[in-house]
């Protein structure tokens, strides 16, 4: 059993040996990686970053030794609204300029009681790593594109604080509470490619 970010979990990650695993690349463009934050106490907002890549090194018959590293350019965060998008790209939230790329690389994955997949790992924002625990729907069967490209795809969610990663920004309101929430939730929807 290990605590991560303050919290226990039941998450159990085996020692074990490497064996061979298949690389994959995340395909971008069938990819999605969304977030939404509280505003004025009332309502959410939603956002998503358009541009990833990484890999993902995955055996199917040893998940334990799945290995990830992604990348996201802060700079292509959309939430609909240009203004709104700017100052997430100042220092007062991202920092852009300064760090133009959130990062994940894993630690290992585990499964839960009920047979679903963990994934650990730190997350890195603004110069600032943590560790995150990640619950994973997949991932799928695979499945063969019309040129013969084979894929398959995996969902993930996890919960983070802003404030965690030097993202500390915020305005009181008169009637109590602030602008924009502490607690970030996000929602990865995951399409790979199988290395030729």
């Amino acid at each position: 059993m290990a605590i991560l970010w303050g919290m226990q979990t039941t998450t159990t990650i085996p020692e074990t040996t490497k064996s061979p695993s298949t690389l994959w690349t995340i395909d971008a463009s069938h990819s999605h990686v969304g977030f939404q934050v509280r505003h004025l106490m009332i309502s959410n907002v939603r956002g998503e970053f358009t541009k990833l890549g990484g890999t993902v090194h995955w055996d199917p018959e040893k998940p334990e030794q799945t290995r990830i590293d992604v990348e996201i350019d802060v700079d292509s965060i959309n939430t609909r609204e240009e203004k709104r998008d700017a100052h997430l790209k100042s220092p007062d939230f991202f920092d852009a300029a300064a760090f133009p790329k959130i990062a994940f690389v894993s630690r290992g994955v585990g499964k839960r009681k009920d047979g679903a997949l963990e994934l650990v790992g730190d997350l890195t924002i603004r110069g600032t790593s943590r560790v995150v625990v990640l619950d994973v729907e997949g991932p799928t069967p695979t499945q063969t594109d019309p040129w013969g490209n084979v894929r398959l795809g995996a969902s993930a969610r996890t919960t983070i604080k802003r404030s965690d990663f030097g993202m500390t920004w915020n305005s009181a309101l008169e009637t109590g509470g602030v602008l924009v929430g502490d607690e970030i939730k996000i929602e990865l929807e995951v399409e790979l490619v199988r290395a030729k």
